[in-house]
């Protein structure tokens, strides 16, 4: 059942454990169309095959309340609010919660000490910005698709990309040919242009909240968006990496202004499995 009407004042720990359970164990709509028209349009045994088997693990995932991949990622919130005095208190609900979360649904233990070795379950990611209106958006990212995500810094001379449009063409398509299969393809990739580094990396991420059949406001990015969805199926990696048409199911893109002396582009992969809700 999908969670009750939310707001700052209402919140609760149970809320955000069932925004968990449905992230772990529903794709969203957007996605589940694009797979289906993708499988009409395979002309590979091989990945029709594959994409079958996706979207059958999508069904049993839903119909037996199981995640949809045994890597449940690492969680990353982004919350709109218009109201500091309740951030703490949210954000207290959001670590009660995945607490309770790891252990029910259950999610894979994901956050690891990097110098110990220990393991300590799972350790959310919050951002926050001002909004009139109230929303949490949860981010599951599976760490294969995180693992092939890339910065790139233009002009690059190796790959004889300018900064111009054409180059950050080759920037993109220069990342997936690199990862082939290494992330779960079909993916989703989202972008970001311009800014400093870790501007592009948290835009470029934020980019694969927006919905598959959404229409970029800026006509620019819109036709890079199109033209990139096309050339990167094109390179016929396919569902992972075996070979087909389809290699991506979307491509998003924002910009942000950047200092004259830099150039950086911000390439966000996810797998197949974007696991994304809002409350």
């Amino acid at each position: 059942m999908p969670p009750k009407k939310t707001d700052e004042t209402n919140l609760t720990t149970e809320a955000i454990v069932r925004l968990y359970t449905r992230c772990a164990e529903e794709l969203p709509k957007d996605i589940c169309e694009k797979l289906k028209d993708s499988l009409k349009k395979e002309e590979s045994d091989t990945a029709k095959y594959i994409l079958k088997t996706i979207l059958e693990n999508i069904e049993i995932a839903k119909k037996e309340s199981k995640p949809i991949c045994q890597d449940t990622g690492t969680p990353i919130f982004y919350i709109s609010h218009n109201n500091t005095q309740t951030l703490k208190n949210i954000k207290k609900h959001i670590e009660a919660a995945t607490k309770q979360a790891t252990e029910k649904i259950p999610l894979r233990p994901n956050a690891v000490d990097p110098i110990t070795g220990a393991n300590t379950g799972n350790k959310p990611i919050i951002h926050t910005e001002h909004s009139d209106h109230f929303k949490i958006d949860l981010l599951m990212k599976g760490g294969g698709s995180e693992n092939i995500s890339a910065i790139y810094t233009l002009p690059d001379t190796k790959l004889n990309a300018d900064r111009d449009m054409e180059g950050i063409k080759r920037c993109v398509l220069d990342a997936v040919f690199k990862a082939q299969g290494k992330g779960c393809p079909p993916y989703i990739i989202g972008i970001a242009i311009g800014g400093n580094i870790e501007q592009v990396a948290h835009l470029s991420k934020k980019q694969l909240l927006r919905d598959l059949n959404d229409i970029n406001k800026d006509k620019q990015l819109n036709k890079l968006e199109t033209e990139l969805l096309e050339d990167i199926n094109k390179l016929k990696i396919g569902p992972m990496g075996l070979g087909g048409k389809t290699t991506v199911l979307g491509v998003k893109i924002a910009k942000t202004y950047r200092h004259p002396a830099s150039y950086f582009i911000g390439i966000s992969f996810s797998c197949w499995a974007l696991r994304r809700q809002s409350l």
